[in-house]
């Protein structure tokens, strides 16, 4: 069997391409990898087409795949801009995908917010992103706009309009369900966070009245990039929990986290529960 055929059925076999798919290999170049070569594989059906990288040995006996991932832009390594809750420096980073609508959302946010927060105190920051289910959660993307508005000029009010809105969804649906009355009051809470917060009421006016939902869709885009389909949907230092877990079992999470960058984790309350017994 030629080289060729060898590659073609190798790629084939590892990526599981059926037989009605061309493999068309290009031009073998010098790559910068000691040894190898780079060789472009295009993998086609009809009118789609799919160009793979690959590096073949300079002996022709090894074919490999190099990923390479950008270090600056990985969706969990951005966080500028967000509002921290937590210590800002602290060495384990928390991100929550999040839906101000959803009650699981909800539950997940009230595990997080006193208990958490006060078990871990300046070890740990906690990163809210947007990711309003718009199909079934008709205000949660007036809430996320209306949120970043108080976000953009004061993080402890952005927590507490979180606070809220998670604690009273009920009050923002109201017994008629209108969607109007909801970003009303939406609109109304968040004045009201305004002032408390002492911020710029024309400036925050102008913000809630413009609800520019770019950065919130962009937040969701980035949310599908990483294979969210749902939320809540948390990331401790970059691993996936899933949905709203109990707290000791999240806690594992963060203490192992903890862990690995160096520090230490807190001692457990002689109340804690094993992880899975809170179900």
């Amino acid at each position: 069997m030629g080289l060729n055929r060898r590659i073609e059925v190798m790629v084939r076999a590892q990526y599981n391409i059926p037989l009605d798919y061309a493999i068309i290999q290009g031009t073998r170049k010098p790559s910068q990898i000691p040894g190898y070569d780079a060789l472009p594989i295009t993998i086609s059906h009809g009118a789609s087409q799919t160009v793979i990288d690959f590096l073949i040995s300079t002996d022709n006996k090894t074919l490999a795949r190099l990923d390479t991932y950008n270090l600056t832009d990985y969706p969990l390594f951005n966080v500028a801009g967000r509002p921290v809750r937590g210590n800002p420096a602290a060495s384990v980073t928390v991100i929550n995908y999040d839906d101000f609508q959803c009650p699981y959302c909800g539950q997940m946010h009230r595990t997080l917010f006193p208990a958490t927060l006060e078990r871990y105190k300046d070890r740990v920051r906690f990163i809210y992103k947007d990711n309003p289910l718009v199909e079934i959660h008709p205000w949660a993307t007036h809430a996320a706009v209306d949120a970043n508005c108080l976000g953009t000029q004061n993080n402890d009010a952005y927590w507490a309009y979180a606070d809220y809105i998670h604690a009273h969804g009920q009050e923002i649906n109201g017994e008629t369900r209108d969607i109007a009355k909801s970003f009303a009051a939406l609109d109304r809470i968040a004045r009201q966070q305004g002032i408390l917060g002492k911020l710029d009421a024309v400036k925050l006016d102008a913000c809630l009245a413009k609800q520019d939902e770019s950065q919130v869709r962009a937040s969701s885009k980035e949310a599908a990039s990483l294979g969210v389909e749902g939320a809540p949907a948390l990331f401790v230092d970059g691993s996936r929990v899933g949905g709203a877990i109990p707290e000791a079992q999240l806690w594992q999470m963060i203490d192992h986290a903890l862990s690995a960058a160096g520090g230490t984790p807190p001692t457990a309350p002689a109340s804690s529960q094993p992880a899975g017994t809170n179900q």
